[in-house]
């Protein structure tokens, strides 16, 4: 199981985060990666935990003012990028070009999606995983894998149908090891979660509960 923490826009201290999952990484052997904000990527990634962008622009260098270039958040350290979170949803054809783009600057990639047709039209681009996360629980305190765990596995059965080398991931409302340890029994090989562990007091104790569920 892989535990991605997004910290979004939240405001927490990154390296205290980072710090706290790199420790518990190795301590656990747990893959555990933290995605902050893009100015925060290159100073996260120096404490050596894995490193995630939250988003990558589907586009080359150029005149692209405002955008996050996949070639930049890899040479800053990070090894992969979420795209088409829902809280910064992109057309099709954009969420193929960020792929694309991550591709290009060999970052792996999560491209996340609403429902399970979503996950099997994400799948469909090829990125290395997709995660299915119902906007209505995100930041909730019940996680997706015990509200909704059909959602789950029927995420799981659409990849697998069009692309069984993409794997699946859950997220939203995510906090526990047992919610970890039930989105595994459903099929998903790993998890995204934000607020659990960016707004909690104790990062590292909450991400040690996260990992006794692997």
């Amino acid at each position: 199981m892989f535990i991605l923490v997004n910290l979004k826009a939240y405001p927490c201290d990154p390296i205290e985060v980072a710090t706290a999952a790199r420790d518990v990484a190795e301590a656990s052997g747990a893959r555990i990666a933290v995605s902050p904000q893009a100015a925060d990527v290159a100073r996260v990634a120096e404490t050596g935990v894995e490193t995630w962008a939250q988003h990558v622009s589907p586009n080359a260098h150029g005149s692209h003012t405002g955008s996050t270039l996949a070639e930049a958040v890899a040479d800053n350290g990070a090894a992969g990028t979420l795209i088409n979170h829902s809280e910064n949803r992109l057309k099709l054809a954009d969420v193929d070009g960020s792929v694309r783009a991550a591709e290009r600057a060999d970052l792996e990639t999560i491209v996340c999606a609403n429902n399970p047709a979503q996950v099997g039209a994400a799948a469909a681009l090829g990125p290395d995983a997709v995660a299915v996360e119902p906007p209505e629980l995100i930041g909730g305190d019940v996680s997706v894998a015990t509200a909704d765990p059909g959602i789950v596995e029927d995420a799981v059965a659409a990849a697998e149908a069009v692309d069984p080398a993409v794997d699946v991931f859950c997220g939203a409302g995510v906090s526990t090891g047992e919610d970890v340890s039930t989105a595994g029994d459903l099929g998903a090989a790993g998890v995204l979660l934000a607020s659990g562990v960016a707004k909690a007091d104790d990062p590292e104790s909450v991400l040690e509960d996260l990992v006794s569920g692997i």
